[in-house]
């Protein structure tokens, strides 16, 4: 996949740089504390020390060809802004910004930020599921350990019924729905309420209920 921007080594920062380099994925990673930068070192593909209040620092840097940026500025939220509008006119394809309140959201929007999120160490490796595509498509928590998630249909599960591939007693999740491919690929996908006898295809979605750690551990193993 593309080449993954972290502007900022705080502690959403490192844990996403973490899970992502974890995962495969290039990271590099863009901090003005030149303490953080060595720390980060062994961790990441590359580790950059630089002000991203400054748009040439971040192209010196490479930001400019990744994929992705995720400014994980802290509590700073004048260079917050500032990075992210730096990154969008550097042209970089998604901007994913760290708020840490609701104005400093709705600005970050009005910057253009892709998406905004308000983490914490949790959501970090979250995050980084989402930007490496492992499986989950969308993942909302709803309540603490408790999510409903996306994914695609397990190998094992596929072309059997939902009461062949009995993924509540397999895995823990519960099959809320499913998402079926319309016959006219310019269609959206349908949504199947399925009862124990229908079938799952291969290209199917499934909307899936069940704890953090139960959809992790379908998702990891797709």
């Amino acid at each position: 996949m593309n080449r993954v921007a972290i502007i900022g080594a705080g502690r959403f920062g490192m844990a996403l740089a973490e899970s992502l380099s974890e995962g495969g994925v290039e990271v590099l990673l863009v901090e003005r504390n030149s303490g953080l930068v060595q720390s980060a070192i062994n961790v990441v593909s590359s580790a950059v020390q630089g002000d991203a209040t400054n748009a040439r620092a971040l192209e010196d840097a490479g930001v400019k060809e990744c994929g992705v940026a995720v400014i994980a500025i802290g509590g700073n939220v004048e260079a917050s802004l500032l990075a992210t509008a730096n990154c969008k006119e550097l042209g970089v394809g998604t901007v994913i910004a760290k708020a840490t309140s609701e104005l400093h959201g709705k600005i970050l929007e009005k910057l253009g930020a892709d998406q905004v999120i308000f983490p914490d160490r949790e959501s970090a490796h979250r995050l980084a599921r989402s930007i490496t595509n492992r499986g989950a498509f969308d993942l909302l928590e709803i309540s603490e350990g408790y999510s409903i998630a996306e994914i695609k249909v397990p190998e094992a599960c596929r072309d059997k019924t939902l009461a062949q591939a009995d993924l509540r007693k397999k895995t823990g999740v519960t099959v809320l729905c499913i998402r079926r491919l319309d016959e006219n690929p310019k269609r959206p996908r349908a949504i199947i309420v399925p009862g124990p006898n229908d079938q799952i295809h291969a290209d199917d979605k499934l909307i899936v209920f069940g704890t953090t750690k139960q959809i992790d551990d379908i998702t990891d193993a797709n």
